[in-house]
C-alpha cells in the first residue's frame, strides 16, 4: 500500500495532508482568538488537555475526538457533518454510472 504521507515529493497543496492539518490548526487558533479565549480557557471548556491544544497549534497534531471537542466549543461542528458525505451529482448520468458500480467489501480475495 502506498503511503502518501511519507512521500516527500507530494507537492499538490490542496491534497497535502500536512498542509491541510496546518490550515485547520491555524483556523482553529484564529477562531479561538476571535472568541477571546486563551489556550487555557479553551482547554478547560473543551475538556482537551492544555498540552494537546498547544501541540495542535504548534505541530498540527491532534486526535479526532479532541478536534471534535474543540469544534464544539468553537461552534464549528457543522463542517464535520459534510466530511465524507454523499457526493452530489451534476447530472443523472453520473448518478446512474456510480450506482451501477459493484461495491467491494473491505476484504477481498484476489
Amino acid at each position: 500500500m502506498i503511503n502518501i504521507l511519507a512521500d516527500n515529493d507530494f507537492i499538490l497543496d490542496a491534497f497535502n495532508p500536512v498542509l491541510i492539518a496546518r490550515g485547520i490548526a491555524e483556523r482553529m487558533r484564529e477562531r479561538r482568538l476571535e472568541m477571546n479565549l486563551t489556550q487555557q480557557n479553551l482547554a478547560k471548556r473543551s475538556g482537551v488537555s492544555l498540552g494537546s491544544l498547544k501541540r495542535f497549534e504548534r505541530n498540527h497534531e491532534i486526535s479526532l475526538s479532541h478536534l471534535l471537542m474543540l469544534a464544539v466549543v468553537l461552534d464549528a461542528t457543522e463542517e464535520f457533518a459534510l466530511l465524507f458525505s454523499r457526493r452530489q451529482f451534476e447530472n443523472i448520468d453520473q448518478a446512474l454510472k456510480t450506482s451501477s458500480k459493484k461495491r467491494l467489501r473491505g476484504k477481498h480475495n484476489g
